[in-house]
């Protein structure tokens, strides 16, 4: 048994989609969130920068004395989980995107069409196509970048014509050309327009890697035997700009979710982290 909490960390509120999922199936466990909402969007940005803002956050979350760090981020799971790893050898660092990986291969078959969206970052790293090639080589994989929907989503731009036609104009082409029959929302924020995607393509099936990753966090768990038991630790969710919009898309994430996750944000400036 550990008590101590689980750090996730994202570049903004993209990470928060995990967070229900995480809550409903191990509700004893206790969470440290870290939103970078300052310096968001992250996949446009240098990989070198990217890499020196998951150390800044990784090295803040560890001071607090978390058991696990989840990286709540396809752009930082694509481009850090190596470097973090070994810069944090005794804790288990866990990214998004190989459970992503693994569901898409358990779920699909050799005919499948399996397409990836996600930041410009994410898609160039071409890190979820290797990662489905290594279980899968048959497997037909498509990628494309779709960089207008973080900005929009971070925004609340979301139920509306303006994200359905960014939709249309990432994806139309990309769905017929490829003939995609399971599409991976291959960023944590993605799931926030789940709904607009499964309306205007409802013949796709949505594979969502912010809650294939809690399968993988409860085995580790189990393997090391860190699961939590009763604990008076309240979860703590820390963001780098606190802004309108932020706490707003706070409570759209949350709604229907079942879940009182009880999600009360500190503001943490980035020279103090």
């Amino acid at each position: 048994m550990d008590n101590r909490p689980i750090g996730f960390f994202d570049s903004g509120l993209g990470g928060l989609t995990s967070i229900p999922p995480m809550m409903k199936k191990l509700p004893n466990e206790k969470i440290i969130y870290f939103g970078d909402t300052a310096r968001t969007p992250y996949g446009s940005k240098a990989v070198s920068t990217i890499k020196s803002f998951a150390k800044q956050i990784a090295d803040f979350l560890v001071k607090q004395d978390v058991k696990m760090i989840v990286i709540a981020c396809n752009t930082v799971s694509s481009t850090c989980l190596d470097d973090l790893e070994k810069a944090y050898p005794d804790i288990p660092i866990v990214g998004i995107i190989q459970p992503a990986a693994d569901k898409v291969v358990k779920s699909c078959s050799e005919d499948s069409q399996v397409g990836i969206i996600g930041t410009k970052v994410t898609i160039s790293t071409h890190a979820y196509s290797g990662s489905i090639k290594k279980l899968a080589p048959e497997m037909n994989v498509f990628e494309t970048a779709c960089p207008a929907f973080v900005p929009l989503i971070e925004e609340g731009i979301i139920a509306n014509d303006i994200m359905d036609l960014t939709i249309h104009h990432y994806m139309d082409d990309f769905v017929w050309e490829n003939r995609i029959d399971t599409l991976v929302l291959g960023c944590t924020h993605y799931p926030l327009i789940r709904s607009n995607i499964e309306r205007i393509y409802p013949d796709i099936k949505i594979i969502n890697p912010s809650e294939e990753i809690i399968k993988t966090i409860d085995d580790i768990l189990t393997e090391k035997d860190m699961h939590s038991g009763e604990s008076v630790i309240k979860n703590v969710f820390y963001a780098s700009d606190l802004s309108e919009n932020f706490i707003n898309m706070i409570d759209t994430i949350m709604k229907g979710s079942g879940v009182d996750a009880n999600v009360k944000f500190k503001n943490l400036e980035i020279g103090s982290i």
